[in-house]
């Protein structure tokens, strides 16, 4: 059996019973488990807890040697993940080019990224009239493509990613949606790498991976050219990047702490409220990330503020471990104003530079949308003297941001984010009802078949998801587990703005942006489910027993929901009998 949830509880140095206030007794019933006074064993482990190695146990029933075993051990930690993201690519990759058609919101997405990387701005359609998906479809690349400019609500990033693809295979389905798919895939084998990193266990990092491979808004999302897969995947990179910056700081001060004689690294406060990190090129390459996700929508400046505040409170719990007497106003001195500057105007200068098609176009009127403002409507005023491309994007960004608030025209498949968690209401992107015989409906079907591609969740994972949350932060509350705290600002960042624009037609498939985080509180709690180290053989055997239905009924779950997610034709009573909930329909 292997060891699994070896970091699951990292409680140390208690203090006694006798002398904890009288509201942290009241709470332990509820599992609390108040810190020590002072760091107590070797903070080095503290700071940087070890990789979590397969019981040796494991490798006598398996019959490998020492030299095997510690071979496969080593090359897991890449071997494993790689794996996964091998299985998540060939699922998404598998016939990506189908449904052949311009499907949902590709309809914009699509052609305003042939005529970025081409034009370096969106242009108007409307020239070829409600025809213009079956010419784009018919003629691809050899279409005329439109000079009039027009009027975009999103940043340029997520349209140049879709748009390579394009360049790479060409302007029809599988070039739009080639690159959704390739950041999907990449996405997974960031999620091993990232949960492996936080849990310190290849095998919960690989069930992270492997839960969002199997999870079918991911899948449906890698498999069509929106922008909000583009998103989640440069958020997953910035948190990654963060994590990789947390381990690096701490293991720059473990280094720096004193070695008593018995060779343990001791805490020593004049090294903890003094110490400083230094350059720290994964804060900054998360920068990049954040500036990349802003530039892709606008949702991830939510993502930006919260990812800014977690990495100076990482600062805060590093200098406390190590033994710091006042680690607010160090982090506050020494590290704050620096993650600001590695974050921020990053992003900012980042994000200014996705613009730079639309900057250098012509201001004669032919060139992006209000790039001439400046020039005609925008005359004079209190900031004439800043550039006049600088003018003529604030002003479209400030069209933009009305656009964004006042958008509450209804939608079929519109929702309110508190049903997201549940899958309330899915959106379906593509609907057809073939006949027998035709479009891969049986001849034998006896009436028309059906065929979708739904976004939605794969539900039970979903719905895991749920208890999943609530162990998250009972963990963060109670245990204040770092991991536990990381994962639900994820989900909070990428979730809760959202109820701020209850009345803006918004969809499901927004959610995209904080899966990873809840595919890593699931597999969070099924490591609790496992059960820690030192448990019973009976106990584990339990756990992994239980913790193992939970996996093969995820699993399951999306293989029956795999025609839905696809587009393959079913019968309409197949069809029907996936309809689980009546707003599915």
């Amino acid at each position: 059996m292997t060891s699994t949830a070896s970091s699951m509880d990292l409680r140390q140095g208690q203090a006694p019973h006798d002398q904890r206030p009288s509201w942290q007794q009241r709470l332990r019933r509820f599992g609390y488990a108040p810190a020590a006074d002072a760091p107590s064993g070797d903070v080095r482990d503290r700071l940087v807890p070890p990789y979590a190695e397969p019981s040796p146990r494991l490798w006598r029933v398996l019959g490998a040697s020492p030299v095997l075993a510690e071979r496969l051990t080593r090359w897991s930690g890449w071997g494993g993940p790689l794996l996964v993201t091998l299985m998540a690519g060939v699922m998404r990759f598998w016939n990506l080019g189908s449904p052949r058609a311009v499907i949902f919101d590709e309809t914009y997405y699509a052609k305003d990224a042939w005529a970025l990387v081409h034009r370096g701005f969106e242009v108007s359609w409307d020239q070829y009239g409600k025809n213009a998906n079956d010419l784009v479809l018919q003629q691809g690349g050899r279409l005329t493509l439109p000079t009039d400019p027009a009027y975009v609500v999103h940043p340029p990033v997520g349209k140049y990613v879709i748009g390579l693809g394009e360049l790479l295979f060409g302007f029809d389905p599988f070039g739009w949606r080639f690159m959704t798919a390739l950041l999907g895939t990449l996405s997974v084998l960031l999620l091993c790498r990232i949960g492996r990193r936080m849990f310190r266990s290849t095998f919960l990092g690989c069930l992270a991976g492997a839960l969002m491979a199997v999870d079918g808004l991911h899948f449906v999302m890698s498999r069509t050219s929106l922008l909000d897969g583009v998103l989640m995947f440069f958020v997953v990179a910035a948190f990654g990047c963060l994590v990789v910056d947390r381990d690096r700081a701490r293991e720059r001060l473990a280094a720096a702490l004193p070695v008593a004689a018995d060779g343990r690294v001791r805490p020593d406060a004049r090294v903890a409220d003094a110490f400083r990190f230094g350059w720290r090129p994964w804060r900054w390459t998360a920068g990049v990330m954040l500036g990349l996700a802003v530039g892709t929508k606008w949702n991830g400046l939510y993502v930006l503020a919260a990812f800014c505040v977690m990495t100076v409170l990482w600062d805060v719990g590093t200098r406390k471990v190590a033994g710091a007497h006042h680690p607010y106003t160090a982090a506050l001195k020494y590290d704050t104003g620096l993650a600001f500057v590695a974050t921020v105007p990053v992003a900012l200068v980042v994000y200014l530079a996705s613009w730079t098609g639309w900057i250098l176009s012509p201001t004669n009127g032919r060139g992006g949308y209000y790039r001439n403002w400046a020039a005609t409507d925008g005359k004079g005023g209190t900031w004439a003297f800043l550039p006049d491309w600088l003018r003529s994007l604030w002003h479209y960004e400030h069209e933009v941001y009305k656009f964004h608030v006042h958008l509450d025209q209804p939608h079929t498949y519109q929702s309110n984010p508190w049903s997201w968690i549940v899958l309330g209401r899915p959106v379906s992107y593509f609907y057809e009802s073939p006949s027998p015989g035709a479009d891969g409906c049986p001849a034998d079907a006896g009436e028309k078949c059906a065929r979708e591609v739904l976004a939605i969740g794969t539900p039970l994972l979903w719905w895991a998801a749920c208890f999943a949350i609530l162990y998250v932060l009972w963990r963060w509350a109670f245990r204040r587990d770092w991991r536990a705290g990381a994962i639900a600002c994820g989900i909070a960042a990428g979730y809760l703005p959202w109820f701020l624009y209850q009345e803006r037609t918004i969809f499901l498939f927004y959610a995209v942006v904080f899966l990873p985080f809840l595919c890593l509180a699931v597999a969070m709690m099924i490591g609790a489910i496992v059960g820690p180290p030192g448990s019973s053989d009976t106990r584990r055997v339990i756990g992994a027993s239980a913790a193992g239905v939970l996996v093969l009924l995820i699993s399951w779950n999306f293989i029956y929901f795999w025609p839905l997610y696809t587009g393959q034709a079913i019968p309409i009573d197949s069809w029907r009998s996936r309809m689980w909930l009546d707003t599915w329909v």
